[in-house]
């Protein structure tokens, strides 16, 4: 993926935190004085209202920082004028009946509750119990320095507050990291850099494919852009790749947003030899510890740069049980998978993408203008009714009004979309952090954090958003444009008025929009050092269990009769069991393939340094060509690892197959669909 990179000083954040009424040093504000009257789709009191905003907003007394040409001021006020308008014709909506007014309780936090549920959340609630937990002592056991650290500051802080309550003895930081002191140090766990494969090698170093087209992930950047990349390594932890600790992070006071696609840089994400993963090849359980490896790693990285990770404590909201819109993602795909089995996007937000799609994407406007409110409103009210019963005429809905239904349904879900705990985390990112490359890294990490179900909606949106700007030579909306109208739809809070601290953020949110578009498909990959972690714990947990048998009387009996019987690893879910004649021991590097919906199921295969995963796909392709099940035709096949120290994984095509059989020896071969 290739992204051009201009100085690091070319991104200037001009956007104020909601939290936080204090102004951050240094920022200049960015709004413009007025909005020209041409260009506006709204009404003539909703462009007014957008013009009161924008001239309360400018720093009229102020000196300009810099000059600048009337063009681009024309293109500053275009783009403000796009946010400030969304937001009336959400107010409008809301205030005419079209929406729930719902409001989000934010629970003010007790001394130690926060750091009490960030233990809980990252899957350390045995440090808050006392339990002594395998799956707790397994993920302890993988973290790399940084992440201890951040573990360990954590913890000394909740039992420091413990102490002060006197509620109950706690247990000493030493006796969980094995140190002489008490207090927080980066030399807690230390941890050599490892390799993606999970497995610590001496003196190994990853290996790199040359560039060219097929070994880096692209991103969809223009033609015609500069040249110049910066590799994005997956390889080492982010928080460790942090080798000088920021003393403050203060802005530039003459810098601000350049609004230009050209300005957003240039990145590279090569291959490794296991190939990239995304995050559906991967089976729920091991997506669990990636959530909980991917906090703690968010963390660390903060803290590595002098960042306050701020969280929202919100009252749960019940939504609605049934309907489409006001449902949680969760309550809807659950009724949807009623009718289409195995669903992970909700069916009415697949048919809104759909029908714009099909018909919308080269309308001018889209996203900008909006449809009529009253239709939209009986349209809501006749889906409502009818969607289920596949009696909708989908053909009587306009490009706009289909547009808008859009962003009412994101809007009205009870908890946003990207989760009200880390939308301050979101808007930190960017107002914390100057260089877009941690910014993306941050960014990363927090979508790796969202439950499956935020995450796959979020990830069909963005698709949907990428193909707008595609089209952007027809419907006039490019990247900033669309960034703009969906912020506010995105990080606005459902039900919440538009403050000075709110409003203040709009850049700052729009900013956040255009990195999740154009950066989407690194987003949508696992950091190869995350799995290595998650091997890890595996590994650590299939030990510690070992370990445990050996101590019961009656197992240790039972082995002793099974003695000279081969031993296996659990078979996790989704393994495939085959006759014992197929099972027998094989030598060193050769693999058994299974492939369960092809003529010929088994095969042996020898693998060589080069041997890659889609020239096994591609042997088995040839052999069985005529004599493929009915089942397997039309799908697309891939090469999954199964068990070992992997719950399931669908690999990559160009992964190496010698590399990944050496990182998991104990590992089963399957060719099957891949998940959709």
């Amino acid at each position: 993926m290739t992204m051009e990179m201009k100085d690091s000083g070319s991104v200037v954040l001009t956007a104020y935190h909601p939290h936080s009424p204090a102004r951050i040093p240094g920022m200049e504000q960015s709004f413009v004085q007025d909005i020209p009257a041409s260009h506006s789709p709204t009404s003539r009191k909703s462009l007014s209202r957008c013009r009161r905003i924008n001239r309360m907003l400018s720093n009229e007394s102020a000196p300009p920082a810099f000059s600048r040409s009337n063009s681009q001021a024309s293109m500053d006020s275009t783009s403000m004028e796009d946010f400030w308008c969304e937001v009336e014709s959400i107010k409008e909506s809301r205030e005419d009946g079209s929406e729930e007014a719902l409001l989000l309780e934010f629970k003010p936090a007790d001394e130690g509750e926060l750091e009490a549920e960030w233990l809980q959340d990252v899957g350390l609630s045995t440090l808050i119990s006392g339990a002594e937990e395998e799956d707790g002592q397994a993920l302890l056991s993988t973290l790399t320095r940084t992440q201890a650290a951040a573990v360990q500051k954590r913890y000394n802080t909740y039992t420091q507050t413990l102490r002060k309550k006197n509620k109950h003895t706690v247990r000493d930081v030493r006796d969980i990291f094995g140190t002489s002191d008490s207090s927080p140090t980066f030399e807690t766990v230390p941890v050599s850099p490892v390799s993606s494969n999970g497995i610590q090698l001496p003196g190994q170093k990853p290996v790199w494919k040359s560039v060219s087209s097929k070994s880096c992930l692209d991103c969809g950047i223009d033609k015609g852009s500069p040249s110049i990349t910066e590799e994005l390594s997956y390889e080492v932890s982010f928080s460790e790749s942090i080798t000088v600790l920021p003393k403050t992070q203060e802005w530039p006071k003459n810098q601000r947003f350049k609004k230009e696609d050209s300005a957003l840089p240039k990145f590279i994400v090569r291959k490794s030899r296991f190939g990239l993963t995304e995050v559906g090849d991967l089976s729920p359980e091991d997506m669990k510890k990636i959530r909980y490896l991917s906090l703690i790693e968010l963390t660390a990285f903060y803290d590595a740069l002098g960042v306050e990770l701020k969280r929202n404590r919100v009252d749960r909201v019940r939504g609605r049980e049934n309907g489409l819109f006001g449902v949680p993602l969760t309550v809807l795909l659950e009724n949807d998978q009623k009718k289409v089995p195995g669903i992970k996007v909700p069916l009415i937000f697949q048919k809104l993408l759909l029908k714009l799609e099909e018909t919308g994407l080269e309308t001018e406007g889209i996203l900008r203008v909006p449809g009529s409110a009253s239709r939209v409103k009986n349209l809501h009210q006749e889906l409502e009714a009818k969607f289920y019963e596949d009696t909708f005429d989908w053909d009587q809905v306009r490009n706009n009004d289909a547009a808008g239904l859009l962003k009412m349904f994101i809007r009205e879900l009870p908890s946003p979309l990207f989760t009200v705990e880390y939308l301050p985390a979101f808007i930190t990112l960017v107002e914390k952090i100057s260089k877009i490359k941690l910014q993306l890294q941050a960014l990363h990490l927090l979508i790796m954090l969202m439950p499956e179900a935020n995450r796959d909606t979020a990830k069909a949106f963005l698709q949907f958003l990428k193909k707008v700007v595609a089209n952007e030579g027809k419907n006039k909306m490019n990247l900033w444009n669309v960034s703009m109208i969906v912020a506010p739809n995105l990080f606005i809070y459902k039900g919440k008025r538009a403050n000075q601290q709110e409003m203040q953020a709009a850049a700052t949110t729009a900013h956040i929009v255009r990195l999740l578009i154009r950066y989407q498909d690194i987003l949508w990959t696992v950091p190869s050092f995350l799995i290595s972690q998650v091997r890890k714990m595996n590994e650590a947990a299939m030990n510690n269990s070992k370990r445990q048998l050996m101590f019961d009387k009656g197992v240790r009996k039972l082995l002793r009769r099974k003695t000279m019987e081969r031993e296996r690893p659990e078979r996790p879910e989704g393994a495939v069991t085959f006759p014992p004649y197929l099972q027998s021991d094989i030598p060193e590097g050769v693999i058994r393939v299974y492939a369960p919906l092809h003529s010929k199921v088994s095969m042996a295969i020898q693998l060589n340094s080069q041997t890659k995963a889609k020239d096994i796909l591609a042997r088995f392709h040839c052999e069985n060509s005529c004599g493929s099940s009915q089942n397997m035709r039309g799908q697309i096949q891939s090469l999954h690892e199964i068990g070992g120290n992997i719950g399931q994984h669908c690999l990559d095509p160009d992964a190496f197959m010698l590399d990944v059989y050496r990182a998991n020896p104990q590992a089963e071969w399957v060719i099957k669909p891949k998940a959709s």
